[in-house]
């Protein structure tokens, strides 16, 4: 098997001073980046509006269908390849966390709710409305970036930020995940797993340090999440499991070594428990 390719946005954009960021209508895009359809991964966020065309599009080992109106937001570090018609088009656009969170200070890109971790699909359908809106900021964008005026870099990140306010907005109507009183915690929660999951796997720890009983976090877990503490860390360790097996850069020995099973044997079986799939037998079917 070969080694899954982690690609990096240079590789989209030959510019030094534009490395952080790349925009394209789709269609373009692939013309010189056909490779993209096959598994791959990225070390920045992807936004994805597709207008016409179908396909389908698997993302950390869920597959979605690509239609008109479908609109997809990655994260750096998910695995996602495409199947998509002749007659696809849209937009894309590529930006590093760096470069957003640095340009705006006080607000970070990965604090808007549809790139966080808890149970967020990284698909959105839009209504027609909806997408022609976002598609005139998109237009926007690509006008813009084929020019070279002055504040270039600026005015493409407020358009982008502009999106992102709006995506916000879709995303926080279709979910109503501010209207949850326990929003921040769960928040913090995940902050939390994605720290220290490697080598904090009882839910005892994260009570802990969220200074309430495991009784109480349990319950926030399960009235938001539906499911129990246990299970959302272990949902944490269970996907990045997935992921490094697929990038094919380490033994499962050393996969589990890394997630802080010092025991093989045992990393095989929790690894079974969620998957009904041994290591091995998982590493055979990517």
């Amino acid at each position: 098997m070969k080694k899954l390719p982690v690609y990096q946005i240079k590789k989209f954009n030959c510019h030094s001073e534009e490395n952080d960021l790349y925009f394209n209508d789709f269609k373009s895009h692939l013309i010189d980046h056909d490779f993209i359809e096959n598994s791959h991964s990225h070390n920045f966020y992807l936004l994805m509006l597709f207008t016409n065309g179908t396909g389908l599009h698997t993302v950390d080992f869920n597959t979605y269908a690509i239609q008109p109106n479908s609109l997809f937001v990655l994260k750096p570090g998910q695995i996602h390849s495409w199947q998509l018609s002749e007659d696809i088009d849209g937009y894309i656009a590529f930006y590093s966390q760096e470069v957003y969170n640095v340009y705006f200070g006080s607000k970070q890109i990965e604090n808007y709710s549809f790139y966080r971790d808890s149970k967020n699909s990284p698909e959105m359908i839009l209504n027609d409305f909806q997408t022609q809106e976002i598609s005139t900021y998109f237009d926007l964008i690509l006008e813009e970036n084929h020019k070279n005026e002055f504040k270039k870099t600026e005015k493409l990140l407020n358009l982008l930020d502009i999106i992102h306010i709006e995506l916000a907005r879709i995303y926080e109507s279709q979910q109503d995940h501010n209207l949850h009183s326990y929003n921040v915690k769960i928040q913090e929660l995940e902050q939390l797993v994605n720290q220290y999951f490697k080598t904090e796997k009882l839910p005892s720890f994260y009570a802990d340090k969220m200074n309430m009983s495991l009784k109480h976090l349990n319950r926030i877990c399960k009235n938001v999440l539906d499911c129990t503490l246990t299970e959302f860390i272990y949902n944490k360790i269970i996907l990045e499991s997935k992921r490094l097996l697929s990038a094919n850069t380490m033994t499962i020995g050393e996969v589990a070594n890394e997630l802080g099973f010092e025991n093989y044997s045992y990393f095989t079986k929790v690894f079974k428990k969620y998957t009904n799939l041994t290591p091995k037998d998982f590493k055979g079917l990517v």
